[in-house]
């Protein structure tokens, strides 16, 4: 049986699909002629990339924050290093200024000892403080100095202040100098306000001279400034010894004790002066006027 019909609804199937594809190419064409005549594409390019821009910026967003990141910690580091390079570099200007500062003092010590032998031009020789006696009974101190570079026993040690003590042992290249608050020592004085003659003693305290057996006669005052005599040959005169800082009567009742306060840097310094015997400075001291 043949049955008629049939090829109808296989064109019609044809048909169908090929409108599609014909549609296409017509809009395609059409979009051709407006753009070529009207430049629409262009404006429609823009209009989607407008479109687009913001998903552009949130897709680009986790990159920028990742550089921002890293700029800004690479700049803490740097800073971090620059601040502890300051940091050492201040530390270390501290250092040279306090070295400076120390130098200065220095400096000013070793010329207000210079100008402590005042006007008396005797010969002296600079020693350093090396050591000093720890014993609370004795008051002593080691120099750098010895019988090699001309030291004696019985030298008199001054400092910037005044008279210090005396040499009292010697070896090749060290002394020991035993120190005027030492209470086995002793240097006779007088008082420059009335010229009285008298003896100033060791009280075993680096802060304090005795000086027993004062005539209550005796014209002596607190105030009074005590020099050496140079009774004895053994300290020069006129080197100063102590202020007298009170008076009153001993524990006799016959004689008046006098307490003076040392005028040498007892417990400060490290030089010192050694007063050389039978030579006359032509070197250190205030230089002679022309005549």
């Amino acid at each position: 049986m043949i049955q008629s019909g049939s090829p109808a609804p296989k064109l019609s199937e044809a048909a169908a699909g090929t409108l599609p594809l014909l549609a296409c190419i017509v809009l395609s064409a059409m979009l051709m002629v407006a753009d070529h005549r009207g430049e629409l594409s262009p404006k429609v390019r823009a209009a989607l990339s407008t479109a687009v821009e913001p998903v552009w910026r949130l897709a680009a967003l986790p990159a920028t924050l990742w550089r921002w990141a890293g700029t800004a910690l690479s700049r803490q580091d740097a800073l971090a290093d620059d601040n502890i390079a300051l940091r050492r570099e201040l530390q270390l200007r501290d250092a040279q200024l306090a070295r400076l500062e120390a130098v200065a003092r220095e400096n000013q010590r070793l010329r207000a000892l210079l100008d402590g032998k005042g006007d008396f031009r005797l010969a002296v020789q600079m020693a350093g403080i090396v050591d000093v006696d720890l014993d609370p009974w004795r008051q002593r101190v080691r120099l750098d100095r010895g019988s090699a570079e001309g030291v004696e026993v019985g030298q008199a040690v001054i400092d910037a202040g005044g008279m210090l003590g005396q040499v009292i042992q010697v070896s090749e290249h060290g002394a020991t100098a035993l120190l005027l608050t030492d209470a086995s020592h002793s240097v006779p004085v007088q008082v420059v306000r009335t010229g009285l003659r008298l003896m100033a003693v060791g009280t075993g305290r680096s802060d304090s001279l005795s000086v027993p057996n004062i005539p209550r006669s005796a014209d002596v005052r607190e105030g009074d400034l005590l020099v050496t005599s140079g009774i004895g040959g053994r300290f020069p005169a006129g080197f100063a010894v102590g202020t007298v800082r009170s008076v009153g009567p001993d524990d006799t009742r016959l004689f008046l004790v006098a307490e003076a306060a040392p005028a040498a840097q007892l417990d400060r310094g490290l030089e010192v002066l050694l007063v050389m015997r039978g030579e006359i400075d032509v070197d250190i001291g205030p230089p002679e006027s022309a005549p």
